[in-house]
């Protein structure tokens, strides 16, 4: 590891060393360990939430998930974007011979071994996961789904040079690289904010010394926020989840009013001909593509069946989406075994594997049969136009 990785401040009789980790480097474990040895500091910091590090020390966290109340309480979506990310790092690791991560978890075990107090200093990741999502336009939002959605299909192999790159590279941040410029959001949410949040806490860490374990992506940033520190207003404000915004609270509404009150219209103005024409088009439209999204995602048959019958209706109701329905029936025709459960992290490598596990599958088909409900809705609006 270079001696450009590690960092001192000093800040009054307060001494902070900071150490720029790759999350996929046997070294970066390595020089972890031997700095808090060799410092023996009051406090460990380490870029990581309490999600991320119970997700780290215990392999088998996956066992107490239920996937049905997952979707059931209109988790699904963070889970899969959590699930994404896992498999992009699970595939670097398995690449280096090392789990993404470790040198964390090694931070925090090497200090609990020698009596060192730990601090949690990174943003809770569902913060930070939020705040890209509504933070970003609508057209952004699908090209960032996309991307998420086209690293399920890549055999990601990187070589010693890109290896070294990762070194200068937040992992969590690498995935979405290319959208650097297109989102400049993004990459802000996902770098720049966590710098602004983790120096402060690193800053506020008890004791006279204190040893920060982070990515190295962040090292120039936090180095430089904790010598001029943020204002306490922009603080509150990072760790804040943004209200969604005016137009995304109206749209699930008004879609759905729109295509009710052209029904309603041309029930009494319209040609019934027409208007039973654009009823079956509606419920074609919205079953099929809903049920063609499920049957992608190898759902159950009676799944598929579900989505054709309950797309239609949903697409009405905004409270409730396709997907959560046919995720709610899939977990419960096809409930995950403990195998299942036990394994995600290994499937999570392979796009065999999302497809083979129950659990990976039940996100799929949630995923799958919402888009096709979403794209039959529009669909539909060209049959729903000739009503008059």
């Amino acid at each position: 590891m270079a001696a450009s990785d590690i960092r001192r401040i000093f800040l009054g009789d307060r001494e902070i060393v900071l150490v720029g980790t790759a999350h996929v480097s046997q070294s970066s474990i390595d020089t972890v360990i031997s700095v808090i040895e060799t410092e023996t500091p009051d406090c460990v910091c380490v870029e990581l939430d309490l999600q991320r590090l119970t997700a780290l020390r215990d392999s088998k966290h996956w066992e107490s998930l239920n996937i049905y109340q997952v979707v059931k309480n209109g988790q699904a979506p963070f889970l899969m974007a959590n699930l994404t990310l896992a498999s992009f790092q699970k595939r670097m690791g398995l690449q280096t011979g090392v789990r993404p991560g470790a040198e964390l978890a090694a931070a925090v075990e090497c200090a609990e071994a020698h009596g060192i107090a730990v601090e949690l200093v990174d943003r809770n990741i569902r913060t930070t996961l939020l705040r890209a999502w509504r933070k970003t336009g609508f057209w952004k939002k699908i090209n960032l789904f996309s991307v998420m959605l086209s690293s399920l299909f890549e055999d990601q192999k990187i070589s010693e040079e890109e290896l070294a790159r990762l070194r200068e590279s937040d992992t969590l941040s690498a995935m979405l690289e290319e959208l650097g410029e297109l989102m400049p959001s993004i990459k802000g949410i996902l770098v720049d904010e966590r710098d602004t949040y983790m120096a402060h806490h690193i800053r506020n860490a008890p004791g006279r010394k204190t040893v920060a374990v982070v990515g190295a992506a962040h090292l120039p940033g936090i180095a430089a926020q904790i010598l001029e520190p943020a204002e306490a207003n922009h603080l509150a404000e990072i760790d804040t989840i943004p209200a969604k915004s005016g137009i995304s609270k109206v749209i699930p509404w008004l879609i759905p009013g729109i295509v009710i009150a052209l029904f309603v219209a041309g029930f009494y103005v319209g040609d019934p001909q027409r208007l039973k024409e654009a009823a079956i088009a509606w419920v074609l439209a919205n079953g099929l593509l809903s049920a063609l999204g499920a049957l992608l995602a190898l759902g159950h048959p009676l799944t598929i069946l579900t989505a054709f019958v309950a797309a239609p209706i949903t697409s009405l109701n905004p409270t409730i989406g396709a997907g959560m329905v046919t995720g709610v029936v899939q977990a419960m025709i096809v409930a995950p075994t403990v195998r299942d459960l036990e394994s995600v992290t290994d499937d999570l490598t392979t796009l065999r594997g999302w497809w083979g596990n129950r659990t990976t599958r039940v996100l799929l088909v949630f995923f799958f049969s919402s888009i096709g409900s979403a794209v039959g809705t529009f669909v539909a609006f060209g049959w729903l136009k000739n009503l008059f």
